[in-house]
Parts: structure tokens; sequence; C-alpha cells
């Protein structure tokens, strides 16, 4: 009976797991496909400008005008597709960041949990430093040096986030190293980087991509706050975060200037974490 109410309880977890995955990845899929044909998919031009048409309502509301789904902001811009356009930022800055972030810090963590002596010493050391600096100003900080732009977010997120990669994956590579099969590896003759390869990063693997789907939300959001304090790319240019601002300026006039922007960023980093937790729960080898 016991072991009957544990594979059903299992079974369970499956069954939501799989529902995560396809719900976040149904979401960030289309996200993508809005972002890549954003110039097509966008009814109107997200930078032009019309005083007559500002502030207009959604569709459903009255006063609406055809043509324009979700309202316009204070210069008359189009809601609907100022969104679209700013979701080329957000994703470029996801994957882009995301996994430069992922090959430095996994890289570094794997060595350190793998050779240990002295290279684990200098890199844990190294993390120590990093992780002594709060991300948010650290971030706000190498953007006042580099200046804003795409460029600088992506370089400000890889310099403050690839210690999260480097102590999970240093964690998760000592632990595999003390199983039996790298023993039987290196009795087989194997070298240590061969071990390290074919051994040790497979099965690390699931815990890098996992790690990779959160820090992609996190990246979303990074970008949206630097968006938010005028920090990211040119104040003209559409993003989430610069939308939100200037919504909040004008929040009992135009509700939707910050509404629809914000429900936009809260499903895509909710999207992104969830596909991790989906991801972790499927690769979890209790479960399978």
């Amino acid at each position: 009976m016991a072991e009957a109410k544990a594979i059903d309880g299992r079974s369970l977890v499956r069954r939501r797991a799989g529902l995560r995955l396809w719900l976040s990845a149904s979401w960030l899929g289309l996200l993508c496909l809005v972002a890549l044909f954003a110039p097509w998919i966008a009814p109107k031009d997200p930078l032009a400008q019309d005083l007559f048409l500002g502030r207009l309502p959604p569709f459903w509301m009255p006063g609406a005008e055809p043509g324009y789904l979700l309202g316009t902001d204070s210069l008359g811009r189009d809601v609907l597709s100022r969104i679209v356009h700013g979701a080329r930022v957000a994703l470029a800055v996801a994957l882009i960041a995301g996994t430069i972030t992922c090959l430095i810090g996994a890289t570094l963590g794997l060595l350190a949990g793998f050779l240990r002596g002295w290279v684990d010493m200098i890199i844990s050391r190294m993390i120590d430093i990093w992780m002594a600096f709060p991300p948010v100003l650290f971030s706000i900080l190498l953007i006042a040096v580099l200046g804003p732009g795409l460029v600088s977010i992506i370089i400000a997120i890889v310099v403050i986030d690839w210690t999260r990669f480097a102590r999970v994956v240093r964690a998760e590579a000592m632990a595999q190293g003390a199983m039996d099969y790298v023993a039987s590896a290196r009795v087989a003759g194997r070298g240590r980087p061969g071990t390290m390869v074919r051994e040790i990063l497979p099965n690390v693997l699931p815990t890098i991509v996992v790690l990779l789907t959160l820090e992609m939300g996190i990246a979303v959001i990074v970008e949206a706050i630097l968006s938010f304090v005028n920090l990211s790319i040119s104040t003209d240019d559409p993003t989430w975060g610069g939308m939100i601002s200037e919504g909040r300026t004008s929040v009992h006039q135009a509700w939707w200037v910050l509404v629809f922007p914000l429900v936009t960023l809260f499903l895509t980093v909710l999207a992104f974490s969830q596909l991790g937790e989906g991801l972790k729960d499927r690769f979890d080898p209790v479960l399978r």
C-alpha cells in the first residue's frame, strides 16, 4: 500500500512537472516568435508619436481608437507595439547574458569541484570576494563606468552572476567526484580531463540547465531594473522597464501604460522560473 502511494505521488509530481514545462515553454516560445518577427507583428511604429492620440484606452474601453488594441502612452505611442519590440531587448539580454554567464561560471565551478587543491582555493576566494558586493548596486556602478547600452548590460550581468553557477556546480562536482563510477574510470586508466568531461560533466549538466533557465529570468529582471532607472539602452527605444517607469508617473490617468508591460515582465520571469523547476523535477533521478 505504501509503495503504491509513493508511486502515485511520483506520478503526480511528473504530471505537474510536465504541465509546468509545457506552459512555460509555450509562453517563452511564443515570446521568441514575437521578438523575432516584431517588425511584422507590431501594428504600429513603436517610436511614432502623436500627441493628439495620447493616453488612448485599450480597445474594450470607451474612447478607444481602432488599431490601438492596448491603448497609447502620454506621447501617443502604441503600447502593444512597444511591448512587442521590448521583447527583443529582454530576450536578447536573457539568452546572451545567461549563456555567457553559464559557460564561465559552470567551467570555473567544475574545475574547482573536481581538481580541488589550489585551483579550488583560488576560485573559492574569487567567489567570496565577488559575492561581498551588493549585486544591484554593483551592476549600477558597472553601467555607470561602462556607459548605457545593451553590451554594457550583458557585461554587468556576466560579471555579477557567474558566482551563482560556480558555487552550485562546484558543490555538485565535488559530490559526483566522490562517486564509485569516478573511481572506476580512474582505475580504467582514464585521465583527469577525460574523467571530468566524460564522467562528471554529464551528471552535472541537468543542474547547469536548470540554473541557466533561472539565470535567464534574473537577466530579464536586471535589464528591466536598469531600464527603470534609465541605465539601459536609449530612452527612446522600447524596453519593458522603461515603459513601467513611464507608466508609473501617469498610472491614475492611464493605468494600461504601466500594467501591460508589468504583466508581460511578470509572466516571462515566471515562465523562466517554472521552466527551471519543471526541468529539475524531470531530471530528478529519484522521480525517474
